[in-house]
């Protein structure tokens, strides 16, 4: 495959950050060894600037070419948080944390997205700036709304930014993308419900919580089944429900119903907010009792830009010799909302016959590097071709 041949000759070099971050595995904002290793290789690889603390703990390197005439600059983002999970591969560079895992590939992300810097602060064959980012707290915290809300768009002056992630199940190396939607909305949901308890031999002395759960369950299946229009994709799944008594002969005073949303369209994220809560408030009112809805509104759609798509399935075209189209899916990411606040685009990168996303025995391919990589720095010089 046509990957740049300086991404060969670095492979083993770049597969060792790989594996040492995965060794080190570090949550949400806590991503502090991580971000003084990315500062210290930007630092390392001479690039013009190296600014730490953007978003808590997000790291920025800027990369400038060997001319500026046109003014443009590029964003290219990497993810460096890992997951609260025991890992299980039994690698000989396995997670030496407790509890903590690189079980989504941000190691890989970060390690690709840093080979891409070394070489081009070696190369700056582009006219513009190259700007690397490093984030934390992509797996639940909002990493890159907390780093966008630091001014990251307008302090480093980014035009357009693009992220890759990798895929298990696609064939190893091979690109795929989409223009428009591309990952969903995810927001979560946490209904208490309040009635009045008793003696489970004496229901008609209570208002039962129990009934009450039981019919707002499936009755919030029917937003998406009755009110999404049946084309669009949507999910509304309750994924936990508690009650105030664990005893067989006391009917509980109150319940928990905890859930979680997902849409491709800001319309539809707020008709199904609208309808879950008057669905919750209507089957309550209907059994006597009261609820309070919690509607707690996460990533927003991730949308590929029109123009940007185009360009980056060229790079995949360049760099891998095809690019396929990746379908709509229903997971969630928050580079989202780095792509409402500048055009770009978000790619995927099949990491071949591996362990699932988030599984205990995921392991990042690093047969894919030289790939990642390649696509990353031919962004940049396919978007600020060299004057």
């Amino acid at each position: 495959m046509p990957i740049k041949n300086r991404f060969a000759e670095m492979h083993a070099e770049i597969t060792g950050w790989r594996r040492d971050i995965h060794q080190h595995p570090e949550i949400l904002y806590e991503t502090h060894r991580t971000s003084a290793l990315v500062a210290e290789k930007l630092t390392e690889f001479g690039c013009d600037e190296v600014v730490t603390g953007i978003g808590r703990t997000g790291v920025v390197g800027v990369i400038k070419g060997k001319t500026d005439t046109q003014g443009r600059v590029i964003g290219l983002r990497a993810d460096m948080d890992a997951l609260p999970m025991q890992e299980q591969t039994g690698l000989d560079y396995a997670s030496k944390t407790e509890g903590a895992m690189h079980a989504c590939g941000h190691d890989g992300h970060t390690a690709m997205v840093l080979g891409a810097a070394k070489y081009l602060s070696e190369t700056r064959n582009f006219d513009g700036t190259a700007i690397v980012i490093f984030q934390p707290a992509e797996e639940g915290g909002n990493g890159a709304e907390a780093m966008c809300r630091d001014g990251l768009m307008d302090r480093f002056g980014i035009q357009e930014v693009y992220a890759m992630h990798n895929v298990p199940g696609l064939p190893t190396g091979q690109f795929a993308i989409r223009s428009g939607p591309l990952l969903a909305a995810a927001d979560e949901f946490d209904i208490h419900l309040e009635a009045r308890g008793g003696h489970a031999a004496k229901p008609h002395e209570t208002i039962d919580t129990t009934v009450m759960l039981s019919q707002l369950i499936v009755a919030l299946q029917t937003i998406v089944s009755r009110n999404a229009d049946p084309v669009l994709q949507a999910v509304v799944s309750v994924t936990s429900v508690e009650t105030s008594s664990k005893a067989f002969n006391v009917i509980p005073q109150s319940a928990q119903v905890r859930g979680t949303v997902r849409t491709h369209s800001n319309e539809m994220r707020d008709l199904i907010e609208q309808r879950l809560n008057e669905v919750v408030q209507g089957i309550a009112g209907t059994f006597g009792g009261t609820a309070k809805v919690a509607y707690k509104r996460g990533v927003p759609v991730t949308i590929n830009a029109a123009e940007q798509t185009g360009y980056a399935t060229e790079a995949a075209v360049s760099v891998g010799g095809s690019c396929g189209e990746a379908p709509m899916v229903m997971g969630g990411e928050d580079f989202s909302f780095m792509l409402e606040e500048r055009p770009g685009a978000f790619i995927i990168l099949g990491n071949g016959d591996s362990a699932g996303l988030h599984h205990p025995e995921y392991n990042f391919n690093d047969e894919i590097i030289p790939m990642g990589c390649s696509w990353f720095a031919e962004m940049v010089e396919r978007r600020m071709p060299a004057a």
